[in-house]
């Protein structure tokens, strides 16, 4: 604490309150606060803080924008809390080569801004205005994975302080290569349990030179699936196609002040040319009219489009409003394609005597879907209930195949379904981890069972 006071002054903090900011995310989970917070602005600063720490055996928790859901900021041994959103700067942008380097505390939103003049964009969209360090560290997706995949594949490179405090780089600019183990492919995903990402080399996209979008409804949340499977199936590239059940719609019209039509319903966002734009849409018309869905709703100028996202990314918010004094809990799957209605049905039956509001969205094009509770935290039979529908969603989605979470990472919170999902590779997967991390310093207490 000393060396930490000296060396970073006023950017070192003990402050409760602070500390309290820094010891949880967006979500239900309970908040365990670090013994401290400093702030770092580069990469070199945050291997500095790492090497004091490592020398007396202090954790580490990098923190970014705080948007996280699965518990991956609590201080369950206490430590310090490593913020990066200082570290903000947009290092280099390669327009002919479509990649670009950033600081891990660089949000999509910043980013997107900076690039605006330049014809390109940043396409993964969590929905929060989420740090890029935090979506690599999260192997973040988001509502435009079904085109544009997600951070897995959009990261090149990484540089990366190890628990040690050795600063490494890892991928490049190159968009292959075989020359030895994809360490890149490590980091991203690992939540900061085995170094922390400093700074980020990403694809970027052109933007595209048509966009459009659209609603439509349907009278069950099984045609909306069958008609999202379809357009998947068929290889129909669109850009975005999220469910939203018609509670959600409800809670969304009250939160956003809008009067969408409160039926189940599919948002699409349709990218290219002024052609293949055309050309998809009228591909997924006739799907949306077999499958007995309801006139579209157009959003094609760009202000009623951001509306209409934003209004989805709100979702979250919108469910919690429901309540004074609620807490969301947050939970999501992913399965294959052909199980989505199956798992969709199911989890519906167990929302069906759900005490509290509750409401089913998701990136419906990729397989993934979430439930959004508005929980009271204070209310453990509450707490329990959903617990028990948690683990029923979670446990059937990996009985057809799929996985305990497709983007909000393993954190906490889903730290019981690990072995269940991938078996004797958790072995591995601590191996790996003790190796890198010996002393265990690295945001102790997530992704591995202790």
């Amino acid at each position: 604490m000393a060396a930490l006071s000296s060396r970073f002054g006023d950017r070192f903090s003990t402050s409760k309150m602070l500390r309290e900011q820094h010891g949880r995310g967006e979500s239900h989970h309970a908040p365990a606060i670090p013994d401290a917070v400093v702030f770092a602005e580069t990469t070199e600063e945050v291997a500095e803080i790492v090497r004091l720490c490592a020398a007396e055996g202090v954790p580490v928790i990098a923190f970014g924008a705080g948007t996280s859901l699965e518990g991956h900021l609590t201080a369950v041994s206490g430590g310090v809390s490593i913020d990066l959103s200082r570290m903000s700067k947009i290092i280099r942008v390669g327009a002919e080569d479509l990649d670009c380097t950033v600081q891990a505390g660089v949000t999509r939103e910043q980013l997107n801004t900076h690039l605006r003049d330049t014809g390109l964009f940043f396409p993964i969209d969590p929905g929060a205005n989420a740090s890029i360090g935090g979506m690599a560290s999260t192997r973040a997706s988001g509502t435009n994975a079904v085109r544009y995949g997600t951070m897995r594949e959009n990261v090149l490179g990484l540089t990366v302080v190890l628990p040690s405090g050795q600063i490494i780089h890892t991928g490049g600019r190159a968009r292959k290569s075989s020359a030895g183990y994809d360490l890149t492919r490590l980091f991203v995903g690992s939540e900061g349990t085995l170094g922390i990402i400093t700074e980020v080399t990403l694809r970027l996209y052109g933007i595209p030179e048509t966009i459009s979008a659209a609603l439509c409804s349907f009278e069950s949340v099984e045609q909306a699936v069958a008609a999202a499977i379809k357009v998947v199936q068929l290889g129909i590239p669109v850009a975005r196609m999220e469910l939203m059940d018609r509670g959600l719609i409800s809670a969304v019209n009250a939160y956003s002040n809008l009067s969408l039509r409160i039926e189940d319903t599919l948002a699409f966002e349709f990218h290219g040319s002024p052609a293949s734009v055309q050309e998809q849409v009228e591909m997924v018309a006739a799907i949306v009219e077999d499958q007995g869905g309801k006139d579209f709703e157009w959003a094609n100028a760009p202000d009623e489009r951001n509306r209409l996202w934003k209004a989805r990314h709100n979702a979250f918010y919108a469910v919690v409003s429901q309540r004074s004094n609620a807490k969301g809990w947050s939970s999501d799957v992913c399965v294959p394609v052909s199980q989505l209605s199956g798992c969709i049905r199911r989890t519906r039956e167990l929302l069906r005597d759900c005490s509290m509001p509750a409401a089913i969205l998701g990136h419906v094009g990729d397989g993934n879907y979430h439930v959004v509770f508005a929980v009271d935290p204070a209310n453990q039979q509450e707490l329990d209930e959903v617990a028990t529908i948690n683990k029923e969603m979670v446990e059937y989605a990996i009985s057809v195949g799929g996985t305990s979470t497709g983007e909000h990472g393993v954190g906490t919170g889903k730290i019981g379904y690990l072995r269940q999902e991938h078996g004797d590779a958790v072995d591995l997967m601590a191996i790996i981890k003790n190796a890198i991390d010996p002393v265990g310093i690295m945001n102790p207490g997530k992704i591995l069972p202790s």
